[in-house]
């Protein structure tokens, strides 16, 4: 383990924030991990464990060690006639493994194209899109308990996922994730439902879609929505879409009846953030070195090396605005540290 100081974390995160971190270690193995963690406590700092950066924020100097998981490698432990039992290294980078498995002809995940992050963070928020969750395939999840700093696996149930949360989530930083075991389905159900994806197949005039034509699809729907991180600096969705009761929704729609929202149970309601947003007049909107994107008002984008302060501020402004008009309080997605 090569422990470095003073280390930009600059290119570690898609928002391009160049703060500084005292310490920082990447990791390729459970043991590095542990020797890295150790060596933290030892010298009596905290840790910020990192995948790929995707979904955070920083605001300040880290005044301790950042450690980067590169734990990576893709195992098959089992297999039967329908399905097929994987298991995931935290590091590997999450497009990489949607890719590879589609490649398999294996399903369940190709709704989840193009998400930037790691396998190790895709448990954390239960990641989503286009009417499909990370939970919907993960056997289990195997982690170190840093109370104890012993391996611990999870089974489904145990992760306690939610929308965009789990236990791991709840728990600040307890569990420190290592692999994720997946169950694929080798003759899936197909979802092309959600969003855009049935026109964008039937534009491109295909009928049956494969597992490849619908992560093509999504691919090309999320590029011409997300801007690219490496050319305009963001972390993709930026808040949550709010939920409320049956009853609020009701009550709201009757004051706005374009809004936009999708039942998720008997008594609730998501309501699609991106629509608060723009009808608070949001879209396209830049303000020095911050703006909403033009081409999907959830992301947030750093046009000219704002700070993380600038990015929480501007997004503060927002919360603010849909608070004002709403009465609905967003939820940042994004971690801030």
């Amino acid at each position: 383990m090569r422990i470095e100081e003073n280390k930009s974390l600059k290119l570690y995160n898609s928002f391009g924030c160049n703060e500084i971190s005292r310490y920082f270690a990447a990791v390729k193995s459970v043991d590095a991990l542990l020797e890295a963690i150790a060596w933290s406590k030892e010298k009596i700092i905290p840790y910020y464990i990192l995948g790929a950066g995707s979904n955070i924020l920083f605001t300040k100097p880290f005044e301790g060690l950042v450690i980067k998981i590169e734990i990576v490698g893709i195992l098959k432990t089992n297999e039967t006639a329908s399905e097929v039992f994987l298991n995931v290294g935290a590091g590997e980078n999450w497009h990489h493994f949607v890719s590879y498995c589609i490649q398999k002809g294996w399903g369940g995940i190709e709704n989840l194209s193009l998400i930037p992050g790691t396998v190790g963070a895709s448990p954390i928020q239960n990641i989503g899109a286009y009417g499909v969750e990370v939970q919907e395939t993960i056997e289990s999840v195997t982690a170190i308990d840093t109370q104890s700093n012993q391996p611990i696996t999870f089974n489904n149930l145990a992760c306690k996922f939610s929308y965009r949360s789990s236990l791991f989530k709840e728990e600040n930083n307890r569990y420190l994730i290592t692999a994720v075991a997946f169950i694929l389905k080798k003759q899936p159900q197909l979802r092309t439902e959600y969003g855009s994806i049935k026109e964008t197949l039937r534009e491109k005039g295909i009928k049956n879609p494969s597992l490849v034509a619908i992560s093509n699809a999504i691919i090309q729907i999320r590029s011409s929505k997300l801007p690219d991180p490496k050319v305009l600096g963001n972390a993709g969705s930026f808040f949550k879409n709010p939920t409320l009761t049956t009853i609020d929704f009701e009550k709201l729609k009757t004051l706005f009846p374009q809004m936009i929202a999708y039942p998720i149970s008997d008594d609730l309601y998501k309501i699609a953030a991106g629509w608060l947003i723009e009808n608070c007049g949001w879209k396209g909107i830049r303000k020095g070195k911050v703006g909403c994107y033009e081409k999907q008002t959830l992301v947030l984008v750093n046009y000219d090396n704002a700070s993380g302060n600038e990015i929480l501020d501007f997004s503060e402004e927002i919360i603010q605005s849909v608070l004002k008009k709403f009465e609905i309080r967003l939820e940042r997605e994004v971690i801030v540290l």
